[in-house]
């Protein structure tokens, strides 16, 4: 199947193929090697079928073979859904080298292209506002540089991370665990929306396949797969992302890691990464700058130029507090953030030489003019940054 006529003839049965219960990438491959193309393995007969699954996967095939491919194929058409199949020319070469590469891929919007550089960007669901704040951070500087930002579209690290890449127009995909036409979560309706209109939603799964639990580390193989390198924002010491670590070591691909606090336990699994061997993440610069030399050492000169050239992310200044006072600028130097309550503000306040004359009621209305700014969040009662400075 090497001319387009013939693979477009057969992506009604190469999508049938692919939705046969009990059936996954491997079997899939081994049926069409052995019949020629997935029309034939719809046709196949019983006792050849046998000869190549055996009798466990028989009664699916058996059963799907009853089903009506055409209606369908079409109905996911009228979607604007489009299915590649392993040997289909935009199926990507990345995939092809992993193990367990999934028959075909389900695109709502378009495919990554082999020639785009592209970093997964994944981390914890319920993350801090400093892992939010470094997920968007470095987000946006990698689409800067013409990065494709890959994740999963969950709440948390990965919808910052795709939200940030789309505030610069970058392009990012995200690799669902259910089928392209179902948004999940629901919450990110509009994220889905933006990401089929400028990138792609991407699954192994058929359309109309629920989310359940059960998907979720198998679709995490495509998400390190489809990248060149993985970036982990933020994990607990059990935590789903270290799956997708995993996966991402055994395909051969890159792991960088954003230290965080060893009393944070958000940053247990990212410090436990990092004692492992993966590489620290300090700053977006110096990420596409190791990978300029690494991974992309064959990507154009004016790529590794940019590396040099970009914004300096996590590690650069706030320009704002630059027109602060001295007090003001006192106060943010005892934030971070991590909120910290006005007791604990109080007494840092003690040992600054601006700030150790005011008393509790002058501190707040420091506190409250660095809000005002939108410098300083206020979370129920506690105070940290919203920016570095």
């Amino acid at each position: 199947m090497q001319k387009k006529e013939e693979i477009q003839a057969q992506q009604p049965f190469a999508h049938w193929l692919n939705s046969v219960e009990g059936i996954g990438g491997a079997w899939a491959r081994r049926l069409v090697a052995f019949f020629g193309t997935p029309e034939e393995v719809y046709r196949a007969g019983e006792k050849s079928l046998l000869a190549v699954v055996g009798s466990s996967r028989l009664e699916g095939l058996l059963k799907a073979q009853k089903n009506e491919v055409y209606e369908a194929y079409e109905s996911m058409a009228r979607d604007n859904i489009v299915f590649i199949p392993c040997y289909h020319p935009d199926y990507p070469k990345r995939l092809l080298q992993i193990p367990d590469s999934p028959f075909g891929i389900y695109v709502k919007g378009r495919m990554l292209k082999d020639s785009e550089r592209s970093v997964a960007i994944v981390g914890a669901r319920n993350c801090s506002a400093y892992g939010r704040y470094v997920a968007d951070a470095f987000a946006r500087e990698l689409a800067k540089e013409g990065v494709a930002v890959i994740s999963g579209m969950a709440k948390g690290i990965d919808g910052v991370a795709q939200n940030g890449a789309l505030a610069v127009g970058g392009r990012t995909y995200a690799v669902l665990g259910c089928g392209v036409d179902i948004c999940y979560p629901a919450s990110h309706e509009k994220l889905y929306e933006e990401i089929s209109r400028t990138g792609g939603v991407l699954s192994t799964y058929p359309p109309q396949t629920a989310p359940t639990p059960k998907h979720f580390p198998p679709r995490n193989r495509i998400i390190s797969g489809l990248s060149d390198a993985v970036l982990v924002v933020e994990a607990r010491q059990k935590s789903g992302t270290l799956i997708t670590v995993d996966m991402a070591l055994e395909q051969g691909r890159e792991v960088y890691v954003v230290p965080g606090r060893i009393t944070d336990r958000l940053s247990d699994g990212c410090n436990r990464l990092l004692l492992q061997g993966a590489g620290m993440a300090l700053s977006p610069a110096q990420m596409i700058k190791e990978l300029s030399g690494t991974v992309w050492r064959s990507c154009p000169q004016e790529a590794q130029d940019g590396a040099d050239s970009c914004v300096k992310g996590v590690a650069a200044g706030n320009t704002a507090a630059e027109k602060c006072s001295g007090q003001e600028k006192a106060m943010l130097s005892l934030l971070d953030f991590y909120p910290i309550s006005m007791e604990q503000i109080y007494i840092m306040a003690q040992n600054e030489k601006l700030l150790c004359g005011l008393k509790l009621p002058q501190l707040m209305e420091l506190l409250l003019k660095l809000i005002a700014r939108d410098m300083v969040a206020d979370e129920g009662g506690y105070y940290g940054l919203k920016k570095p400075i």
